[in-house]
């Protein structure tokens, strides 16, 4: 999987905790629960779509690294890759 499937993938697990989400107004490199304005509960659900979605566990320790779009897309990126044996 490309990493622009990963970020589509990505922005539709959003949609499903947070329908509003423009996908044109995030900014990458930005928290997601800042600009998207989800709580903690919201933010875990979104976590535990990712992992369902794409098979990728993602322990607490590593959620400083899926804070924002562009870490969520290197992480699962690096995540299938490895599943993959790649």
């Amino acid at each position: 999987m490309d990493e622009t499937s990963i970020r589509t993938e990505v922005l539709a697990v959003l949609r499903t905790i947070a329908p509003e989400v423009d996908a044109a107004r995030i900014d990458a490199a930005k928290p997601l629960r800042l600009q998207i304005d989800l709580d903690s509960m919201d933010w875990l659900n979104v976590l535990v779509g990712l992992q369902e979605k794409f098979g990728v566990p993602i322990p607490e320790a590593d959620y400083g690294k899926v804070t924002n779009l562009d870490g969520i897309v290197a992480y699962l990126g690096a995540g299938l890759a490895r599943r993959a044996g790649g």
